[in-house]
């Protein structure tokens, strides 16, 4: 494995210019909205229902910040996927966010343009390993840019993935009923949490360095609930984008990988063909047998999933009246099947920035009930300051 050589060559092409993006073909709609906090594991209330929203600052129904992403055909991967680098695999390493402000609101329609941006080549337990980075602008309809996006894709030789995997792992945690009703306490503690902040503020003023986030806590993670992420995902609903422009060969996967995942000629002809659920590099997420193909012991979550996980922790302590304006989220492991996620955070500094925004900077953690780590990063929050 070591004499294996990881050719990139082909990428070098496409950095710096625009990849050809799938625009939806209908506006988004307030059921889109749902469908994505419901798969996300994000119970708050201005994302689903319509009495609570309509006190809200906005009036109505609004889309979490996590939800640009929804309208990507590849879900934010694509410029970190391109140029075909033969024999390999692929896997979302993690995402750096900058929000700018617009919400997104059902009746909105959202356009991506993506550019993929750099790579390198690291050794890593797969061999060689090519960090690749591409960005993606998210808009509205109005030419507003509501998030930028700069995902990392890890591509290494296939074999190696294979090689990866400890037969020790394949077997699911096993759960009594006891330590899943204590679960769903400490589950039900962050939905209190975003409860009793309501429409209130969660003053900058108040908050100190030091303190703590309270826990957010989700699972135990299901095939069922890795295809309830999957189908809320735009792109994995027959006929909702128009993928012919879709440059296939561009987005880097093989044909023996891919077969016709997201072709747009055979989703007229036979669209189960083209459904990463179930054909292609994507159904390793739900089937244990491919899963162990690149590295996986047995069904796994969606890396593009976890960056939403921390975008929607991070938003709903700070409430309505904060922001999410810059997070950092490093995925060290996936969120495996009978795995549990636990989400924790730290407030390492308070600052105003250059744009005179009330900021706190936190460290975040998201890890299994093993203490695996899945994620680690940094992010800052922009929060009201208390009036004089």
């Amino acid at each position: 494995m070591t004499d294996y050589v990881l050719d990139c060559s082909d990428i070098d092409q496409y950095l710096g210019k625009p990849v050809e993006s799938s625009p939806l073909r209908e506006p988004l709609g307030n059921n889109d909205i749902r469908r994505w906090v419901h798969a996300m594991h994000y119970p708050n209330l201005l994302h689903y229902d319509p009495a609570y929203a309509a006190e809200s600052r906005w009036g109505k129904l609004v889309a979490p910040q996590s939800f640009p992403i929804v309208m990507d055909e590849s879900h934010g991967t694509a410029g970190a996927c391109v140029g075909c680098i033969p024999n390999s695999h692929l896997l979302f390493a993690g995402d750096e966010f900058w929000h700018y402000g617009p919400r997104v609101f059902g009746g909105d329609t959202l356009t991506n343009e993506r550019i993929p941006y750099d790579y390198v080549v690291k050794e890593t337990g797969f061999g060689p390993t090519c960090f690749q980075r591409g960005d993606n602008f998210y808009r509205n309809q109005h030419g507003e840019l509501i998030a930028k996006q700069r995902s990392t894709a890890l591509r290494y030789n296939a074999a190696a993935g294979g090689a990866a995997v400890n037969p020790d792992d394949f077997d699911e945690p096993e759960w009594s009923d006891e330590e899943l009703d204590e679960l769903e306490e400490r589950k039900f503690a962050w939905i209190q949490m975003m409860h009793d902040i309501g429409h209130k503020e969660r003053w900058w003023d108040d908050v100190s360095i030091g303190d703590h986030l309270p826990e957010r806590v989700f699972g135990p993670h299901t095939v069922a609930s890795f295809t309830t992420e999957w189908r809320s995902y735009l792109f994995t609903i027959w006929g909702t984008i128009d993928r012919r422009k879709l440059d296939i060969a561009a987005l880097g996967f093989t044909e023996e990988m891919a077969g016709h995942e997201n072709d747009p000629v055979m989703e007229r002809i036979n669209p189960e063909l083209t459904d990463g659920a179930y054909i292609g590099p994507s159904r390793g997420h739900l089937f244990p047998k491919y899963a162990r193909k690149i590295g996986m012991p047995r069904a796994y979550g969606y890396g593009a999933s976890m960056g939403a996980w921390v975008t929607d922790y991070l938003a709903g302590w700070a409430g309505e009246h904060g922001m999410v304006v810059h997070s950092i989220a490093n995925y060290r492991g996936p969120a495996l099947s009978g795995d549990v996620t636990i989400q924790t955070a730290e407030v390492i500094d308070k600052q105003v920035d250059d744009e005179g925004r009330h900021i706190v900077q936190v460290k975040h953690l998201m890890q299994n009930q093993k203490g695996v780590k899945m994620c680690l990063g940094t992010a800052e929050i922009a929060l009201p300051k208390r009036p004089e």
